[in-house]
């Protein structure tokens, strides 16, 4: 039997023999998954527990086998639409500011946060050598994998986004059931927490709530995570760090988009998710 599934969508394997091959077997063991439609109308595939896209899976199934991380590695780690760009931003200029000096203007003018900090799924997915060796930043939407430095990014509600062509309703009993890009969310959270407990010296764990209350205080802390803490001076003149263009999420939008009874239910079961984790849900 024939495979369903759409040719290579993430990655690019030009012509080489063993890269082809890698794509055909990627998309032989997608095959084989449990798969249901998703909020576009495109597949999910359970794989490892969790529920992906055949665009991210493949991506994902390509990393796990190739990627070797470094020991001064530092990943962000975020489910998709919790504040990822914000994070990238952050961590970005705090790690390159020592570059700036003179007319030096900060990659973040002219490009995007993602552009700045490689996706593992897709930039090293593609290449493994998509990266600036002298930059550790890189990403992931993933769950936790190997053991380098992690900046973990939580939020209480995925920002809303158009899912077209499913009604929200619909789109809300999925996700209510753990199907969702990178579902179930509560799974995914769960798991950097509980390693966050057991190495905090290689995991910080952040809440998009809590950064957006008070976010000098929270540079200051990413900055002393990733080894590079503010000097007295640069922390009296760090007083504009809550002027950044690329948070866009309002805390508390939610009730736009949902009825108080929806949000009443997720916080439900959220509550119940996270019970006896020692993770309470950020307000």
């Amino acid at each position: 039997m024939e495979s369903s599934l759409p040719s290579t969508q993430i990655l690019d394997y030009g012509e080489s023999a063993e890269r082809k091959n890698e794509a055909k077997n990627y998309n032989e063991v997608m095959y084989a998954l449990p798969k249901v439609k998703g909020l576009r109308g495109n597949d999910y595939y359970l794989y490892q527990g969790f529920w992906y896209s055949s665009f991210f899976l493949e991506g994902l199934m390509s990393v796990q086998e190739h990627f070797n991380p470094q020991s001064t590695d530092i990943i962000l780690a975020s489910s998709p639409k919790t504040g990822t760009t914000w994070l990238k931003a952050l961590t970005f200029a705090i790690l390159t500011r020592s570059r700036l000096s003179g007319s030096t203007y900060s990659s973040l003018l002219t490009k995007m946060p993602h552009d700045c900090v490689p996706f593992l799924e897709f930039h090293l997915a593609q290449n493994p050598s998509n990266r600036d060796l002298a930059i550790p930043l890189l990403s992931t939407h993933g769950r936790k994998g190997c053991f380098c430095f992690f900046v973990v990014l939580f939020s209480a509600h995925q920002m809303s986004e158009n899912v077209e062509p499913l009604p929200l309703e619909e789109a809300f009993e999925m996700f209510c059931n753990g199907i969702s890009i990178l579902g179930p969310y509560w799974d995914h959270v769960l798991g950097y927490w509980r390693a966050s407990l057991e190495f905090p010296e290689k995991i910080l764990f952040l809440t998009y709530e809590e950064m957006k209350k008070d976010t000098a205080a929270h540079v200051k802390k990413l900055a002393e995570f990733m080894g590079c803490s503010f000097t007295l001076e640069e922390e009296e003149g760090r007083g504009g760090a809550k002027d950044n263009k690329h948070v866009k999420g309002e805390i508390g939008d939610w009730a736009n988009h949902m009825t108080p009874e929806m949000g009443a239910r997720l916080d439900d079961i959220m509550e119940q998710k996270l019970k006896g984790s020692g993770l309470k849900l950020p307000r």
